[in-house]
């Protein structure tokens, strides 16, 4: 990790693409130091060589030269490298380019509401069962047919992601009322959950270890309520895990 987003107390880089998001953010942030630095340079000598004791008779045509026009040309410039060579070929491999296949994937739905995050999972035959708005109850918040054939074994989970570590993530994302924004820090994942939208996001855990889920859009009076927890696991503790939440269908 670049020094400078030590200093601002990053979360640990824990997914495959988060190094290239903090190599941009270190760039953006190096950026803005700089004309901080500069910008204030240029204050504090502004207040001294225009003074009123040095200019007494204000002086309406100002000061005239070209160094101003390469200075801001100079940071035109470094903008449109930092679009043009790091945060567009950026954005095309991660965020346009298509999500891997959903038999290479661990695919789950995230649906969103007043205030939590359910998480669905497709059970073992892979294949998410039939929702109905009409089934929604409180103790079906997803209104999921549990007499449909495929929807006998999914997994809904309220406020809880597990998934495992060094395998592609695809998460279908929606909402059920109003805007939230799923977000994973330690992934560098941060995306809109719409209602009337299903919105794919997808990332490849690196490193286990269990974190919170935020909410980063205020949602209502409850949005301070709006967190869950996400944790990576080794595959065989994924699977235990998953075999452990079965077990409860079946009670």
């Amino acid at each position: 990790m670049d020094p400078i987003l030590s200093w601002l107390g990053l979360p640990v880089a824990a997914s495959a693409h988060a190094g290239e998001v903090d190599r941009i953010m270190a760039l953006v942030h190096w950026l803005m130091l700089l004309l901080f630095v500069g910008w204030s340079i240029f204050f504090v000598y502004v207040l001294l060589r225009f003074r009123s004791g040095a200019h007494p008779k204000a002086d309406y045509r100002g000061v005239r030269g070209g160094w101003s026009n390469w200075v801001e040309g100079g940071v035109l410039v470094a903008e449109i490298v930092l679009l043009a060579f790091f945060s567009i070929p950026f954005w095309t491999r991660n965020v346009d380019a298509a999500p891997p296949p959903e038999t290479q994937a661990t695919v789950v739905r995230v649906v969103a509401e007043q205030f939590a995050w359910n998480v669905h999972y497709p059970g073992a035959d892979g294949v998410f069962g039939r929702t109905d708005i009409r089934l929604v109850s409180p103790d079906n918040p997803l209104g999921l047919d549990r007499d449909e054939a495929v929807g006998k074994d999914d997994l809904v989970v309220n406020g809880r992601m597990n998934l495992p570590v060094g395998k592609p993530v695809i998460v279908y994302l929606s909402s059920k009322d109003v805007i939230h924004s799923f977000a994973l820090p330690q992934m560098r994942v941060k995306q809109d959950a719409i209602p009337g939208i299903v919105q794919p996001v997808w990332f490849t855990p690196t490193k286990t270890g269990q974190w919170d889920i935020a909410c980063s859009q205020l949602c209502g009076l409850g949005h301070y309520r709006m967190k869950g927890i996400y944790q990576i696991q080794t595959p065989e503790e994924y699977q235990a895990w998953l075999k452990e939440e079965a077990s409860f269908l079946s009670q």
